[in-house]
């Protein structure tokens, strides 16, 4: 079974369990400055679990694609990626522990055929200081689940997870109660850090086990659920939210309690073939083959280097599939260091000419059943992705020709302008001046960490603040176009259909790039239309203010325009373009925009066009 089946059987099985299928959100989250990207499967669900109705019912599922770059130096050891699926199920206030436990049971023992001696489980040992018990239902409930199913399974107080590498396991025990590090979920991690206010619970981890054989007890200890190695993997993760902090730092039972379910598909694809390599799913095996095939290398003898290309290439397609092009900044600056650290990887294989032409076919093949709701521009990924190649393969030409310039003995301040000036990186210079005999400085590796530090240290403070608002650049350009954006919506909205809503935008110093939901083609009197409108507005000076509000009276009272509700923090800040009592514009908004409308100049639309299947794009200047 390939990991295309097991999420579509996945989603089945929810749907069979009375769940609606939500569809995943973007990788990229439009107009939400908290972060650059969707690195867990709840994240977009969050709002629900604290408290908000989902307009869809209180059973939901779906299966969400993350990338968490917090990853990227882990990449190479069989399990970990930047790019990964999460299969997520809720119930948000409907079932709990029992049917959620039997149903993931059910679901990996009779949809995906794993074998039930090889699932081991984990609960939540308690805490005395918060009066908090031990979750004896959920362990009562599994040893029920494992008996059914022919297996005593006994229960193993381990407590915490050194402790386990000193003690292992006992034959027989499937079951283990550990403490609040391990089996606690709240946003701020432990009982003591969980925020006031905040729902939390216990939780209940699903691990396989690959073998005795697959455990280095030398550098890791013994094994046991919580251990690192390769003997047991996490698949899956139930959280049962039943309680919040009060103000005085207690703990009490909440009435409407939630589950909150995470399966890992790429984790639960290697369990089905029995591979602790992830590497070896038919997500990223063929990747790994094309790799084989291209450089005449094998697998088993470049594992880290083919590990690491099929990562990143996999991710940057991900990206360039929902629009994004690789930048300098921000989210565009994580796609291009993907590809650019795959691209370096190549040549440690050999691969000195392009060669992803012949590597992202396959990609967007093993991706073909992801909707195109959020790969709005898969047919576009493959041509940005080789213009950064072509641009990085000249870099890379430019820096040895400005390496050999330098002269024969060279310092680590040096090797850092090579790579700050030229892009070209610290190891490749290292590595050309040991294969052509020029001279290091002694302490090279430290002078070149010195520089690099210094200019963290600048960039840090002038970028502090960044991202307030989710705009890259508060440059006086950028924030003019910013506000237009607004202007354009309103216009959007006013003459061409008022269900019309924001679908992304890209601001430079130079131009805007606006999506939006539209089912035709504008008309030229469209157009026309509704650019004299905001220029008759921009000609107006309207006063452009803002306030802070609470999200359901911003949302209910106000009618302010948002996209993002149900990411939105409680209190958010909202624009207002107009008048208080009668305004032109009303959108929540992180800012900054300029203080009033006639600071913007002239609006001019320079090009309308299809995005994507129900998606149009505008493209305008201010002058």
């Amino acid at each position: 079974m390939n990991a295309n089946e097991i999420r579509q059987k996945f989603l089945a099985f929810q749907e069979k369990k009375g769940h609606k299928i939500i569809p995943p959100a973007p990788l990229v989250l439009e107009n939400d400055p908290t972060t650059l990207f969707t690195g867990a499967g709840m994240q977009p669900l969050l709002p629900f679990l604290l408290g908000e109705n989902h307009p869809d019912g209180t059973r939901l599922a779906d299966s969400q694609p993350c990338l968490r770059l917090q990853d990227i130096e882990d990449v190479g050891d069989p399990r970990h990626t930047t790019v990964f699926e999460m299969m997520g199920n809720w119930s948000l206030g409907d079932y709990f522990k029992e049917e959620q436990i039997r149903n993931f049971f059910e679901f990996l023992t009779a949809e995906v055929g794993l074998d039930p001696a090889k699932i081991y489980v984990t609960c939540f040992i308690g805490n005395e200081k918060y009066g908090i018990p031990k979750d004896i239902e959920a362990a009562e409930i599994w040893q029920k689940v494992f008996k059914e199913a022919g297996i005593e399974a006994k229960i193993a107080e381990i407590g915490t997870a050194e402790e386990g590498d000193r003690r292992g396991i006992k034959p027989g025990e499937h079951i283990f109660f550990y403490d609040d590090h391990e089996n606690w979920w709240s946003r701020g991690g432990g009982c003591d850090s969980t925020p006031i206010g905040d729902p939390c619970g216990p939780d209940s981890e699903v691990f396989y086990d690959f073998g005795e054989d697959k455990q280095d007890i030398e550098k890791y200890g013994l094994a046991h659920p919580a251990s690192d190695g390769a003997r047991f993997m996490e698949i899956g993760n139930q959280v049962f939210m039943q309680y919040r902090r009060a103000e005085d730092g207690s703990f009490v039972e909440l009435e409407k309690k939630n589950v909150d379910f995470g399966g890992g598909l790429e984790r639960i694809s290697a369990a089905a073939i029995n591979s602790f390599d992830v590497f070896r799913i038919s997500l990223l095996k063929p990747i790994i083959d094309k790799l084989e095939e291209i450089s005449g290398k094998s697998y088993d003898n470049n594992t880290d280097e083919m590990r690491v290309i099929a990562d990143h290439i996999r991710g940057a397609y991900l990206l360039g599939a929902q629009g994004l092009t690789p930048s300098n900044k921000a989210h565009g600056y994580a796609m291009r260091r993907l590809l650019r650290r795959a691209i370096l990887r190549a040549l440690d294989l050999g691969i000195s000419s392009n060669f992803l032409a012949e590597i992202v076919p396959v990609v967007a093949e093993n991706y073909a059943d992801l909707p195109d709701s959020i790969l709005t521009h898969r047919g576009d990924a493959l041509s940005v992705m080789l213009k950064e190649e072509n641009a990085f393969r000249q870099t890379l030409n430019k820096g040895l020709k400005e390496l050999h310039k330098m002269g024969t003995s060279l310092s680590g301040q040096d090797l850092f302008k090579l790579q700050d000036t030229y892009g070209f990186p610290f190891e490749l210079s290292v590595e050309e001046c040991f294969r052509e005999g020029i001279k290091l400085s002694e302490n090279y590796r430290e002078e070149f960490e010195a520089a690099l530090k210094e200019q963290r240290e600048r960039s840090q403070t002038a970028s502090k603040g960044m991202f307030k608002g989710g705009l890259e650049d508060h440059g006086e350009q950028t924030v003019k176009y910013h506000t237009a954006t607004h202007l354009l919506l309103a216009a959007l909205q006013k003459l061409v259909s008022p269900d019309i809503v924001q679908k992304g935008s890209n601001i430079t110093a130079d131009r805007m790039r606006f999506d939006f939901n539209l089912d035709h083609k504008m008309t030229p009197e469209e157009l026309s239309a509704v650019e004299n409108q905001v220029n008759e507005w921009i000609k107006a000076d309207l006063p452009v203010s803002f306030a802070e509000y609470d999200k359901a009276y911003a949302r209910d009272t106000l009618k302010a325009h948002g996209q993002f509700w149900e990411k939105y923090p409680d209190i958010l800040k909202v624009y207002t373009i107009g008048a208080e009592d009668a305004p032109v514009s009303r959108e929540v908004c992180g800012g900054p925009h300029v203080e009033h409308t006639g600071m913007i100049g002239s609006f001019r639309i320079k090009k309308e066009e299809a995005s994507a299947a129900g998606i149009r794009r505008i493209k305008a200047i201010v002058e």
